[in-house]
């Protein structure tokens, strides 16, 4: 098996499973207990958090535990906008998020909020002056995804929070979903921040949105006091152990191999500009090493994905929140790529576990695969 559609889910790793296992075994008590099974339990959750927190370069109590990335964006976008509501009703985003954080602002739209859409450049980023030049009095929250889904560009979120801390009262929010535990990055000026486990090696349903002192969304789950208040109902305590103990195996494996991903991401752009046909979508600055998102002209990426599965080699056509629903938005499309192009799209995403010789089969099998299906489909 070639397993190339990281960006959808991440294999966990055993040691992960182990921190999982034990947790669920030895440490079942509700962490709300005031028995022994109880307080141990908590205190494995606090010791999780505390160490999330140094990790991120944050305070433990900045920590929210969530079910994943979904969630923490639907309480960094919702929770911001109803918590704001009597301040404004403006946000600033962009055409490239994550569906699950533009729904959240579709839905605001729907009760009274208004939203500024930003377009990228010709690279796929788009500038902190865009952002400033967007914002206006009664605006409330600016949420710009870190690492797009989908095409892999990486925006200047560093710089952004910088401009942006001229505006205090102004929350800002970025979804790293697929940059968490794989890029490092300084939230000093990062008000809100979306992670989830299962994008770097961990279990699913868990996930983080770190929550700075003094920025305060209105929760989206009530009826306990949970999580400071920010999120009622027990904690995934065996689910939130294993995800800090992904995070840092994660972060020292891609650290140390940066280098070796950046050499099989050029193997592979070099090979698909050279095949007829194949259009390369993700830039060549400003992106990560581990997406690479193509279009093969005269296609059906779905033929295309089910040939390769068929050998064992697994990609995707699309973001996997997108994948399974139709007339959906085209990322592509909405940053300026013909309709063709966005439709004929692939998306391969590599991990640390991804070897040249994965590569090497992926492309010898592309070789074939792609012009067998540019005939069938180019000949209709």
């Amino acid at each position: 098996m070639i397993y190339l559609d990281n960006s959808a889910t991440t294999k966990p790793w055993p040691e992960v499973m182990e921190t999982f296992i034990k947790a669920s075994r030895d440490y079942f008590g509700n962490p709300s207990s005031m028995h022994q099974l109880g307080r141990d339990a908590g205190i494995l959750l606090s010791k999780a958090r505390d160490s999330a927190a140094s990790m991120l370069g944050v305070e433990a109590e900045e920590v929210i535990f969530t079910s994943g990335g979904s969630e923490s964006n639907a309480l960094a976008v919702q929770g911001t906008m109803k918590a704001l509501a009597s301040r404004g009703k403006h946000a600033v985003t962009t055409v490239m998020e994550h569906p699950s954080v533009l729904k959240q602002f579709q839905d605001q739209e729907k009760q009274g909020a208004e939203v500024t859409y930003l377009q990228p450049g010709s690279d796929g980023r788009i500038t902190a002056s865009q952002v400033i030049q967007a914002l206006r009095k009664d605006t409330v929250l600016v949420s710009i995804i870190r690492v797009q889904n989908e095409m892999g560009t990486v925006q200047p979120i560093e710089e952004i929070g910088r401009e942006l801390s001229a505006f205090p009262k102004i929350y800002f929010h970025t979804d790293d979903v697929q940059g968490a535990g794989k890029l490092p990055i300084d939230l000093a000026y990062v008000d809100l921040y979306s992670l989830s486990s299962h994008k770097f090696h961990g279990v699913r349903g868990a996930g983080i949105l770190v929550k700075k002192k003094g920025k305060n969304p209105a929760p989206l789950i009530m009826g306990g006091a949970q999580e400071n208040g920010m999120r009622a109902g027990t904690e995934n305590v065996p689910a939130a152990a294993a995800m800090v103990k992904a995070l840092r195996l994660s972060r020292e494996a891609y650290q140390t191999s940066s280098g070796r991903l950046r050499e099989l991401h050029k193997k592979m752009t070099d090979h698909y500009q050279e095949m007829a046909g194949v259009e390369i979508n993700t830039p060549a600055s400003c992106s990560v090493p581990y997406i690479l998102n193509i279009s093969v002209k005269h296609s059906k990426p779905e033929a295309i994905v089910e040939e390769l599965s068929g050998r064992g080699i697994y990609i995707s056509s699309k973001s996997a929140c997108s994948s399974k629903e139709k007339n959906t938005d085209s990322v592509l499309g909405a940053c300026g790529f013909t309709k063709d192009r966005a439709e004929t799209a692939l998306r391969i995403s590599l991990s640390v576990e991804t070897t040249e010789q994965d590569i090497d089969e992926l492309l010898r099998a592309c070789s074939s695969i792609f012009p067998a299906v540019q005939l069938v489909v180019g000949g209709k």
